[in-house]
């Protein structure tokens, strides 16, 4: 088992919303101090965009707040994965129903929701591809609200690995 405690975001296509959960939820992490005691990554349902770097709208949008991607790159989430994160959290109910399939019962209580971070709003994180500008600026809103909810709930977890 690693020392740091292990997150991986995943959405369909691992371009706008695990990106920005991924770049948000990293920034939120350097805050609170708790950066070098957590490994972060993203990945995707599918492997339509894999070794891409994220939508240009979501890196702009990102930008604007303060939360850099342009290191990130696209890849399919694996099976494997499943042995190496300790908490795999989808963006949506379809993502979630995928993870769960692809999990194994073994591995089913490291899947979760990302919004169950944030159950004052609840929910899920649209996917903003097809839309304008206004659904990344709410994707962002939901990410960042969910980003705070998982911190505190994982800090624990993180502390007792040292």
């Amino acid at each position: 088992m690693s020392d740091k405690y292990r997150v991986l975001f995943v959405c369909l296509g691992n371009i706008c919303r695990s990106p920005m959960a991924h770049g948000v939820f990293r920034a939120k992490l350097a805050k609170a101090g708790l950066l070098g005691k957590v490994e972060i990554d993203s990945a995707g349902i599918g492997g339509w965009h894999v070794g891409n770097s994220p939508d240009e709208r979501a890196q702009e949008h990102s930008e604007q707040r303060g939360y850099d991607l342009s290191d990130l790159r696209a890849r399919k989430v694996t099976r494997d994965d499943f042995t190496t994160f300790d908490r795999i959290i989808g963006m949506d109910d379809d993502n979630l129903h995928d993870l769960n399939a692809l999990s194994g019962p073994e591995n089913a209580e490291k899947v979760s929701l990302f919004m169950s971070y944030a159950p004052h709003i609840g929910g899920a994180i649209p996917d903003p591809y097809y839309g304008g500008d206004e659904g990344f600026t709410h994707a962002l809103d939901l990410i960042e609200a969910a980003s705070d909810g998982l911190i505190e709930a994982i800090r624990p977890k993180i502390q007792a690995r040292g």
